[in-house]
């Protein structure tokens, strides 16, 4: 069964992505958390970070590159945040791993 990432990625459910290219797509996150909250997410299905491969590290690199490019594009070049839940007891709640970007407002720490 497809996750909602998947049939975004697949335009079976419309998004209007705020950036896309060959390996992702980030969008904005419908429950946003900060003024800011972007969600990157890789076109390969990952299930979760944890399961990720030694095959993923180009495609997870590649994320880790985009995401900086994504926050300064969103207005956030005083800082921003990323997170990456893995497992439901983190708060996983698309068993497709992504990458929440989160800014425009002051984070506090410790997060949760």
């Amino acid at each position: 069964m497809k996750t909602v990432f998947q049939k975004i990625i697949d335009g079976e459910i419309p998004s209007m992505p705020v950036y896309r290219d060959d390996k992702c797509i980030a969008i904005k996150d419908i429950s946003p958390q900060a003024p800011v909250h972007i969600l990157l997410i890789p076109i390969k299905p990952i299930p979760r970070l944890s399961l990720a491969t030694q095959e993923d590290a180009e495609l997870l690199a590649h994320l880790m590159l985009t995401a900086p490019k994504i926050a300064k594009e969103q207005g956030l070049q005083d800082g921003f945040r990323i997170v990456v839940n893995n497992g439901i007891i983190a708060g996983e709640t698309v068993p497709h791993l992504h990458i929440h970007i989160l800014g425009g407002r002051q984070m506090a720490w410790p997060p949760g």
